[in-house]
């Protein structure tokens, strides 16, 4: 079987990341990279592939099936656009746009031509994912009561000097919290309100420096949430997971759902239940860890992507999908700005 000819718009850290994948893999090549930065240029004649100065030009020439968009979010719109007028599937890095009404005419033009358009939520696609999302819908722990988590972590300050990662656009809720609150909506089913509350009182950037939020979901579970990149601490899903190089390995749980039953540590999976049946606090409470794989998330989701292409298997994660975890992310600022509570279209 032949490989899926797939195209990259963005040839930065993220662009990289998936070519580095694709080069482990055997049901897709990189056919084309559209970038119009010189960098751009002599990585591609490292890589032996033609290089464009824009994604319709590539989209148009290359013959490319698929296309990976891995520009900044600003950019999908416009180089999604330009791909789907092409013919070509998407898999567009997470958030799929900045705002929900750039997302809609994703949505609807891929609708009306028939292309399928995947986002980049890659956490979905491991292992302990699956697992704690398939423990809850079967009722392991009970009826799922609530959830708890945290990210936070101290960025360094190198990365605070460019102008714009001082604006909110760049902040930790627009930047980190798309993934969290898209993971929480795989396992635990869709948001429909979120209250927040916002500080910036660390380094009086326009961006947020912390982050609290109340959120409820569709079968009526309630969870709270905490968020700052200003913080030393072990608790996020790239200090627990070890899922990069760049981030050292803490092996600390960040989230935990609760049940009427038992309760769940993530995303190194420990099941928490009485021994007595039915269990109180005057029992004692036994841990019970629960292996998984780990993968390499983006190996994963570019199988799937050419899976995708070939008819072989539906999206894992659609841009209606995605769209749902951008409302819920963008619905934390503006209950932030607003003071109220923020309920959701369904």
């Amino acid at each position: 079987m032949r490989p899926v000819k797939i195209g990259l718009v963005g040839a930065g850290v993220i662009g990289k990341r998936h070519v580095e994948a694709l080069g482990q893999i055997t049901e897709g090549e990189l056919v084309a990279i559209a970038d119009p930065l010189p960098a751009a240029a002599e990585y591609a004649v490292s890589l032996d592939v033609p290089i464009y100065k824009s994604a319709g030009e590539m989209a148009a020439k290359s013959g490319a099936e698929a296309i990976i968009i891995a520009t900044p979010t600003e950019r999908h719109l416009d180089d999604a656009m330009a791909c789907m007028e092409a013919g070509a599937h998407l898999l567009i890095e997470k958030p799929i746009t900045a705002t929900v009404a750039e997302a809609n005419q994703i949505i609807a033009y891929s609708t009306e031509h028939n292309l399928h358009v995947l986002v980049g939520h890659q956490r979905r696609y491991y292992p302990c994912a699956h697992k704690a999302k398939q423990m809850i819908a079967d009722g392991a722990l009970g009826q799922l009561i609530g959830m708890t988590g945290q990210w936070n972590a101290k960025k360094d300050t190198p990365y605070y000097e460019p102008d714009w990662r001082k604006d909110a656009k760049a902040g930790p809720v627009l930047t980190n919290l798309i993934h969290e609150m898209d993971l929480l909506r795989y396992i635990c089913g869709d948001v429909v309100s979120v209250s927040a509350e916002v500080t910036n009182h660390n380094q009086n950037f326009d961006k947020e420096d912390a982050v609290a939020i109340s959120l409820r979901f569709a079968n009526q579970a309630v969870g709270t949430f905490l968020l700052s990149d200003r913080t030393p601490s072990p608790w996020t899903w790239e200090f627990g997971i070890g899922e990069s190089d760049r981030f050292p390995k803490s092996g600390q749980n960040s989230i935990r759902f609760l049940g009427a039953d038992a309760a769940l540590e993530f995303p190194n999976l420990v099941l928490w239940r009485h021994d007595a049946v039915p269990g109180d606090w005057g029992n004692v409470i036994s841990d019970t860890p629960i292996a998984t794989d780990f993968i390499d998330a983006y190996q994963a989701q570019c199988r799937h992507l050419c899976a995708v292409v070939r008819g072989e298997e539906q999206p894992r994660i659609t841009a209606s999908d995605a769209t749902k975890s951008l409302m819920a992310t963008l619905a934390v600022m503006e209950s932030a700005r607003s003071g109220q509570r923020v309920t959701m279209s369904q």
